[in-house]
C-alpha cells in the first residue's frame, strides 16, 4: 500500500481450527486470537472448518499388492479427512462490499489467494470506483485475484518476520502471551 494510505482497521477472517490431526493447534490458535485481540483496531470474524471423512482418487496409485485379497482391479480410491473452511471468504466479500458501499474506507487491501474473493473484489474497484490491493502470500497469485485487483503487494517472509508480535506480548491486564514454540 502506498505509504500515504493510513491503515484505520484491520479484519481477520478465519475459524477453528481442530484438534484431530494436531492436538495442539487449537492451543496454539486461541493463543495468536488472544495476541490479535490486545490491538484494538483489529477485529477477528470467524467462519468455521469442517472436517468430514471423503473418497478420494488416487494420482498414482501404488505399484504394489495390496495385502487384502482383492481380485484386480485394485482400488484406485482411499478414504481421506477433507478440511475445508466455511464462511470465511463469504465474511470477508460481505464486509468488503458493506464497507466500500458505506464508504468506510478510501483503498481496500485483502491477503489472500481464495479465487472466491474475485467477484467482491471487482464489484468493489470497477462498480462503487473503489480501489481494492491485494497481498499475496504467494509468489504467483491467482491470475483471476490480480486481474481484479487495483494493485498488487507481495508479502514476503521479511515482511512476516518484521511484523511479528514481541514474544511476550502484554495483555491490558498485565498477564503476557508467549509465542508458540513452534513459531519462533
Amino acid at each position: 500500500m502506498n505509504p500515504a494510505n493510513q491503515v484505520i482497521g484491520v479484519k481477520y477472517y478465519t475459524a477453528r481450527v481442530s484438534g484431530r490431526i494436531d492436538p495442539g493447534a487449537p492451543a496454539r490458535q486461541q493463543r495468536y486470537l488472544d495476541a490479535l485481540r490486545t490491538v484494538p483496531e483489529i477485529s477477528v470474524h470467524m467462519g468455521r472448518f469442517l472436517l468430514s471423512e471423503k473418497f478420494a482418487g488416487l494420482v498414482k496409485p501404488p505399484d504394489f499388492r495390496p495385502r487384502i485379497s482383492l481380485p484386480p482391479p485394485w482400488p484406485d480410491v482411499v478414504k481421506v479427512i477433507k478440511i475445508e473452511e466455511k464462511g470465511s471468504d463469504v465474511n470477508l466479500a460481505s464486509h468488503l462490499l458493506l464497507d466500500a458501499f458505506q464508504g468506510n474506507f478510501d483503498v481496500a487491501a485483502v491477503l489472500s489467494n481464495d479465487s472466491d474473493l474475485v467477484e467482491p473484489i471487482r464489484i468493489v474497484t470497477q462498480v462503487i470506483g473503489k480501489p481494492v490491493g491485494l497481498l499475496s502470500p504467494v509468489p504467483n497469485p491467482n491470475p483471476e485475484l490480480h486481474r481484479a485487483s487495483s494493485f498488487i503487494r507481495r508479502i514476503s517472509v521479511s515482511d512476516l518476520v518484521a511484523t511479528q508480535f514481541p514474544s511476550p506480548l502484554l495483555r491490558a491486564d498485565g498477564s503476557a502471551l508467549n509465542k508458540p514454540a513452534s513459531w519462533v
